[in-house]
């Protein structure tokens, strides 16, 4: 059984940083990618980063967000730098096995519960 559970979200100040991690269970971790995605009230999730032998970053959060992995670990990290409040969002992490569409929500197979992230003006 997947279980993906994030931690360390919380209240920010803009200008702030933050990182949130997830661990990982069940899978292979180090033969898949990890993916970060997050979702603000009313909009559609969008992804934000994601990890494999390489990362990719959403346009929106390149150069602030850098997304990192201990594979002995089964983590992955996301640092958030100079936060925003347009930052603000639940911060999902993912696992595709297949790795085929890193970017979209679709293809992921396994997703956490989310943990929010709020950032005051």
């Amino acid at each position: 059984q997947v279980q993906l559970v994030e931690s360390g979200g919380g209240l920010v100040q803009a200008g702030g940083s933050l990182s949130v991690s997830c661990v990982a269970s069940g899978v292979t971790f180090s033969s898949v990618t990890m993916g970060w995605f997050r979702q603000a009230p009313g909009k559609e999730r969008e992804f934000v980063a994601a990890i494999n032998w390489r990362t990719y970053y959403g346009d929106s959060v390149k150069g602030r967000f850098t997304i990192s992995r201990d594979n002995a670990k089964n983590t992955v990290w996301l640092q958030i730098d100079n936060l925003k409040p347009e930052d603000t969002a639940v911060y999902y992490c993912a696992v595709t096995i297949l790795g085929r569409e890193v970017t979209a929500p679709g293809g992921y197979d396994y997703w956490g519960q989310g943990t929010q992230v709020t950032v005051s003006s």
